[in-house]
This record gives C-alpha cells, structure tokens and sequence, in this order.
C-alpha cells in the first residue's frame, strides 16, 4: 500500500504546478524505491518503458519538420494555392471536404496522415483563413478601405473550426478501420467475458452509418460557418467605419480649432 504514495507525488508536484515531466520522473522513482528497487532496476525500468512506448515521443521528430516547413514558406505556399481557386470554395465548403478526406483516410487506416501538429497549423488552417480572406477580407465598409486582415475573433473561431474538424473526421473514421486499437478492446473484452465470438469486421460495418450521420451533422454546422462568419465581419466592417469617421471628426475638429488660434 505504502507504493501508492508515488500517487501523492504526482498530485502534489500538478497541485504546486512543478514541471509535468519532473514531477512524473520523481514519481517513478520514489514508487521504485518505495517497491525495494534498486537504482538499476529504476533505470532498468525507465528505459524498458521508454522502448515500449517510443511512439509516443514521435512528436520530437515531427514538430522540428513541421517547424522548418513552416520557416520555409509552407503557410504562405497554403495561403497562395486557395487564392488561386475559384471563389465558390468557401470556408465551410473547404472544410467539409477535409472532414471528408479525413474520415476516408482514417477508415482505411491512415490515422497519423493528418493531425493538429501535422496537417490543422501548417496546412489546413492557413487555406481556410485564405479562403475567408478572399471572400469577406476585402469588403469596401470603409470608404478608400482596401484588404485588412481578419478580426483576432474570426481567425480564432476559423482555427477552431479547423481543428474541430480533424478531430471528428478521425473520432468516427477510425472505427471504420478493422485493426483499430478500440475495436480490438472492444471484441476482446467481449469474447472474454461474455464468451461470445465477435468479430472485428462487424463492429467496422455498424461503425459506418455512425460515420456517415456524423458526416452530414458536422457538414451542416460547417456549411452554416459561412453564414456565422459572414455576419461577424459585417458587423466588424461597421464597427471600423464607425470608428474612423469619429477619428476624422476629432482630427477636424482639432484642425478647426488650431486654425481659429
């Protein structure tokens, strides 16, 4: 019972908001010492576990890659190739076409294909702002107004909607896929405890309507997008164009009162 204080540890160090991967190394420790361990069997430990688990630290590979795609103009090249389609690819209307391709590509097994760190921040993000750019970024509220670029609100909410949109396109493709981690769990535990035998290939074929309803649901609030995004940046149009008239007025007024002196 006494081991379980490496729990306390972990608790304690989050708590005191210490470094994450500090607190858990200690914790390691302090649990291996507390099993009667000795400094080479924690060690023994730690890299065994790390071996097992090495996938899990792929992300030190990935992010420099994805750090010298982005040095070197991977955004921009994003932003450039959207700018070239016709004005008919909205944002809503790129996404759920991404949402398409993802759900496609994760039935099939391709899960790392896309991802937050991998495709959303140096790819798809980029093009869906473009495309919001292109169709709304330049409307003519403010008389002389030539491009602005987006309200800080808009490009959040479009970055979110991005990333939305990967997560549910893997969430409920995924399961389509027969060698899936969950569907693996799931007919295992069934088999076991229930002494049944169910097989991988019919929890894939009752995943697809679940893919399919979610599809269309996800679709329909991203097409709706369009309209959301719409009425935001009219509404943040007014708002600037309000603002620099009052600012021509006071710099007049300024100007009157200077001339009067």
């Amino acid at each position: 019972m006494i081991v379980l204080l490496g729990v306390l540890v972990v608790v304690l160090g989050f708590a005191t908001r210490r470094n994450p991967l500090l607190v858990v190394g200690v914790a390691g420790i302090v649990t291996g010492l507390l099993g009667k361990l000795s400094p080479v069997e924690i060690l023994k430990t730690f890299g065994e576990s790390f071996a097992s688990s090495r996938s899990v630290t792929i992300f030190a590979i990935t992010l420099p890659v994805i750090g010298l795609l982005e040095r070197n103009g991977l955004q921009q090249q994003a932003r450039t190739l959207i700018g070239k389609l016709g004005n008919k690819l909205t944002t809503g209307r790129f996404l759920t076409l991404y949402l398409l391709l993802r759900q496609v590509t994760a039935a099939v097994g391709l899960q790392t294909i896309g991802g937050p760190a991998q495709s959303v921040r140096p790819m798809i993000a980029p093009m869906a702002e473009a495309a919001t750019e292109r169709r709304w970024g330049h409307l003519p509220a403010v008389a002389g107004g030539g491009g602005r670029p987006l309200p800080e609100k808009v490009r959040e909410k479009v970055r979110s909607h991005a990333a939305g949109t990967d997560t549910v396109g893997l969430f409920f493709g995924e399961d389509c896929f027969l060698a899936i981690g969950s569907i693996l769990l799931i007919t295992g535990f069934v088999n076991s405890t229930y002494d049944t035998h169910l097989e991988p290939l019919h929890l894939a074929l009752w995943a697809i309507p679940t893919a399919v309803c979610a599809f269309f649901v996800h679709g329909g609030r991203l097409l709706r997008l369009d309209r959301t995004l719409e009425r935001e940046l009219v509404t943040a149009n007014a708002q600037l164009a309000v603002e620099r008239e009052d600012a021509l007025d006071r710099s007049a007024r300024s100007e009157e009162g200077g001339a009067a002196k």
